[in-house]
């Protein structure tokens, strides 16, 4: 019986992004490539470009010998678990991936194995190949690919042994697994208790299994790029400019703040969907950034900035010397409004968490810019690394800056970035 290994990659610029995938077939007495595929296959997520290219490597080696012997060897942890089958499969862009996948050769006659980055640099550099001829506008040709050539000198160490000892290295894999697994019951004891300590939190996260003891779920998240609006003439000065006051629009800086990161967005051509708080300035904001991607703005109430009654146009310190008070119970306490029939930090957590789930709900799988302001940023941010409220106090947050949270279908969440202002440099 022919043994093929087939390895394969695939990746994508933005997560979901433009992606491809590349795979090579070699003979697995020699090493030799025996057939290499590659394609941009438009916007995706890594994960599917991965398995799309799986697929690829796959349908290379039954063309070359339906009756062949398979090993697969991937960097994808959760292709390589999830095909062997010790992890559950629960994003559906997977599932019907994974099944085509295995139907290509019959179970017996494909093992799984995971390596590391560098010794799939062959596959990592068609994929790469495919994601620029994406680009520019075209497909993959495979008489202008130097993979070979970048591979060649990893293909060279490895020796004849090694390549005979995929089943003791599969075994191992294993055996790391399942102590990574016993390991990280620790550390979701304590995620599980830093919920618990912070009510306003753990009451506003989605449902489902969280902490690093959790099932894997890597498919497609949600990413909520939060972009804080532009300066208005109130930004510079600190004052107290909320929901409850005069609605102030861009000043000349922050226009100009807003159609730079409008430039950045677009350069990095990852934005799917715009969402804004209904207030002035993001809405000018968000129209800047909508303009050159091409995309409709839809406003979302519940993005709107906190009230703060009477204070609203006021400094700290103007606000000090009026409302002594009232200010000193409004830092210690979520639960206080500001003077004058203000807005609590808890009831803006209250309906953040709210739209929150919503875009969660209907942007599945999608990379959406917030516009919004200070508190709701740092809300969402709070939220997701369930941080106690007082950490409100504790982020910097400058005008235009971005922040990025991703949200997986399993409950998790990753603070990716925070207060990002590299594009107004």
């Amino acid at each position: 019986m022919r043994q093929f290994i087939v390895e394969a990659d695939g990746g994508s610029r933005g997560n979901p992004g433009p992606a491809g995938y590349g795979a090579v077939v070699l003979d697995g007495r020699t090493g030799e490539p025996l057939a290499e595929a590659a394609e941009y296959i438009g916007v995706a997520t890594n994960n599917v470009a991965e398995y799309k290219g799986l697929i690829a490597g796959l349908t290379a080696a039954r063309a070359l010998d339906p009756a062949a012997e398979i090993r697969v060897r991937m960097d994808s942890k959760l292709v390589v678990e999830q095909m062997s089958g010790r992890w559950q499969i629960k994003h559906p862009d997977m599932k019907p991936l994974a099944a085509e996948a295995a139907r290509i050769f019959p179970a017996g006659q494909v093992t799984f194995e995971w390596i590391p980055r560098e010794r799939n640099k062959h596959a990592d550099r068609l994929a790469n190949e495919a994601m620029d001829a994406g680009k520019n506008g075209g497909q993959w040709d495979p008489s202008a690919s130097t993979a070979a050539l970048d591979a060649s000198a990893a293909r060279a160490a490895m020796s004849e042994a090694e390549a005979g000892e995929a089943v003791g290295r599969a075994a191992q894999t294993e055996r790391a697994a399942q102590t990574e697994r016993a390991a990280q019951t620790e550390p979701a004891a304590q995620a599980e208790a830093v919920s618990s300590a912070s009510s306003a939190s753990s009451a506003s996260r989605p449902s489902g299994s969280v902490g690093w003891g959790a099932s894997a779920d890597l498919g497609a998240p949600v990413t909520l790029v939060l972009l804080r609006h532009g300066e208005t003439a109130l930004t510079p000065e600190k004052r107290f400019s909320g929901s409850g006051g005069s609605d102030p629009e861009l000043s000349a800086v922050g226009r100009r703040q807003a159609e730079a990161v409008a430039a950045s967005l677009a350069a990095r051509g990852t934005i799917q969907e715009v969402v804004s708080s209904p207030l002035r300035r993001c809405r000018e904001t968000a129209a800047a950034v909508a303009s050159r991607l091409g995309l409709d703005v839809t406003v979302e109430e519940g993005l709107r900035e906190t009230d703060f009654g009477a204070w609203e146009g006021l400094t700290f310190a103007e606000v000090r010397e009026r409302y002594a008070d009232d200010l000193s119970a409004w830092l210690a306490s979520p639960d206080v409004a500001p003077t004058g029939g203000g807005e609590s930090f808890t009831a803006v957590g209250g309906r953040v968490a709210a739209v929150r789930d919503q875009l969660l709900e209907r942007y599945r799988g999608r990379t959406v810019l917030v516009v919004t302001h200070v508190t709701p940023v740092k809300t969402l941010v709070r939220l997701a690394l369930g941080a106690p409220p007082e950490s409100l106090f504790r982020m910097e947050l400058s005008a235009a800056s971005l922040s990025a949270v991703a949200y997986y279908a399993d409950g998790n969440a990753s603070v990716r970035l925070l207060n990002d202002t590299s594009h107004l440099r």
